[in-house]
């Protein structure tokens, strides 16, 4: 897939005109992770984003980033406005609206905080989402759920589990782990709403925006629980505590929230096992025997 929209610059410059963005100026691919082919597109009115990728490997994939994007959009965070999703032969592209990166100002992480809390606040009768999408480049069901223990069984931890059993990932100390946690979750969590979540909240997915505000991108959100979100911030690491004052100014934390995050890891952490295999097996073995 490589250079596929620098040997078909004509298409492209068909496809920005038919979608009313003006005539192309220049393109210069840019990062656009292990998934997509990402460009910065300029034409005679104004700058652009574009990814690509093939839809036979990913089914509506930028329909449901359209469709996440969207739902963000009515947060405080800034938000790529998505424009245009599209097909072209075997590939499905979609263009959005460039953000250009800013400055990190001192209050950047106060801000932060106050508007994922405010996102956190959008709530729904059931956990899940009308429609699936994609966590990296594994399909992510989405299946609604009245409780958040059985959604994050059934449709967050158990697909991992049997993904990675299928492909002779899974330990006997992981098989034996889940098995038991499965059991426990409806004492592990506090009772709350079912939040709109970005669901892949990593330090990668953010950044401040040309004015100052913290703009977050490239969804899988779904309504869960608050605290996925809180413990992929915290994997990877890169947000720090700074956030956490100004979240709870606006919803409060339920007590012992810092001691679930590592629960709420074994979701990420699964898709990297079933992504880039057993590196990441000793940590969810850890967790799983802390915990049980």
């Amino acid at each position: 897939m490589a250079s596929y929209f620098r040997a078909v610059n004509t298409q492209i410059e068909e496809i920005i005109a038919s979608c009313g963005l003006g005539k192309l100026k220049h393109f210069s691919a840019v990062q656009g992770g292990d998934v997509n082919e990402a460009y910065r597109v300029e034409t005679d009115q104004e700058t652009v984003f574009l990814k690509v990728n093939r839809r036979s490997y990913f089914p509506r994939m930028f329909e449901a980033e359209q469709e996440g994007l969207m739902l963000l959009s009515n947060s405080d965070f800034t938000i790529p406005r998505p424009k245009v999703v599209g097909e072209l032969d075997d590939h499905q592209f979609i263009i959005m609206q460039w953000i250009e990166k800013g400055n990190q100002e001192s209050d950047f992480w106060q801000q932060f905080g106050r508007s994922l809390a405010q996102l956190h606040k959008t709530d729904s009768d059931n956990f899940g989402l009308e429609h699936d999408n994609y966590i990296g480049s594994l399909q992510q069901s989405n299946t609604p759920h009245k409780t958040w223990s059985d959604f994050y069984r059934e449709q967050r931890l158990r697909p991992q589990v049997q993904l990675a059993s299928k492909n002779g990932l899974l330990s006997h100390t992981m098989r034996h782990g889940f098995n038991a946690l499965f059991n426990r979750l409806d004492e592990i969590y506090p009772t709350e709403k079912p939040a709109l979540v970005h669901g892949d909240l990593w330090s990668g997915n953010k950044m401040p925006a040309l004015n100052g505000t913290p703009c977050i991108y490239d969804p899988a959100v779904y309504f869960g629980h608050r605290e996925m979100d809180l413990a992929m911030m915290a994997l990877f690491g890169g947000f720090g505590v700074d956030w956490v004052n100004a979240y709870n100014e606006v919803y409060p934390l339920e007590n012992g929230w810092q001691g679930r995050l590592e629960i709420g890891q074994l979701y990420p952490l699964m898709v990297h096992v079933n992504l880039f295999g057993t590196s990441y097996t000793r940590s969810v073995e850890t967790i799983l025997q802390k915990f049980l």
